[in-house]
């Protein structure tokens, strides 16, 4: 069996056919289509806050890309260009939690990488331009800025992308404060790229979007780590 990957998704109005601004649960197709050629079943999981019951069918999680976190999150006010959607906080937030404390594979890309960063205690800068006086991390709408990143040596995400470092952002928040995470890979600016959390098995946060290129390293982790889940679980139930 291929390990079921969690991704959270947006509802928006979106129009296909003859159907105008529809109310719909939607997530980029690159996710999923990234996920399928790691070896995973991709499963689009709708804002929810009710309760984490659906992590029991999961292997791993993925924290998808999206709008601003919301700042009283971390204890500060919304600035003029932050765009927050609470519905996705508050379903995404319940998931996060209870994939910790249950220690499921979690990779979080842009978006996903501030949330763990906010469930970890930690803060985010709001908009980089004011910060670092340049927009490279989201040159214009939906155009992808491209740069290479440096690696903690030593680091999750070091192995995993080995000589190439080169990857696609486009963002205008990022990392202030990790909380209690371990930062490990920067931009050349000195932004945040990557988080990892020392104390769980595979939790891994980038800024960037690695679905832009189906990026197999950073997928195939996560695949990867799944069905090691998946082998001990199945061992464990054996084993009762």
């Amino acid at each position: 069996m291929r390990p079921i990957i969690g991704i959270t998704s947006y509802v928006v109005p979106a129009t296909w056919g003859v159907w105008q601004n529809l109310p719909s649960t939607l997530v980029p197709h690159d996710y999923v289509e990234a996920v399928t050629l790691a070896g995973g079943r991709a499963v689009v999981l709708p804002p929810d806050d009710r309760d984490a019951g659906v992590l029991r069918a999961l292997d791993g999680l993925l924290l998808a890309g999206g709008p601003d976190v919301d700042p009283a999150l971390y204890g500060a006010a919304c600035e003029p260009l932050t765009e927050v959607r609470a519905d996705r906080d508050a379903g995404e937030l319940v998931l996060l939690r209870a994939a910790l404390d249950a220690d499921l594979p979690i990779l979080g890309v842009c978006r996903g990488m501030q949330l763990l960063t906010v469930a970890a205690g930690g803060s985010l800068h709001q908009h980089l331009p004011d910060l670092l006086g340049h927009e490279r991390h989201r040159p214009g709408p939906g155009v992808y800025g491209e740069h290479e990143a440096a690696f903690a040596p030593g680091s999750r995400i070091a192995d995993l992308m080995g000589e190439d470092r080169t990857i696609h952002c486009f963002h205008h928040q990022g990392v202030a404060d990790p909380g209690s995470l371990t930062v490990t890979g920067w931009a050349d600016d000195g932004l945040p790229e990557s988080v990892e959390h020392p104390d769980r098995r595979f939790v891994l946060g980038v800024q960037w979007h690695p679905e832009y290129r189906r990026d197999q390293r950073l997928f195939g982790s996560l695949v990867d780590a799944a069905r090691v889940g998946m082998k001990e679980n199945s061992t464990a139930c054996a084993d009762r």
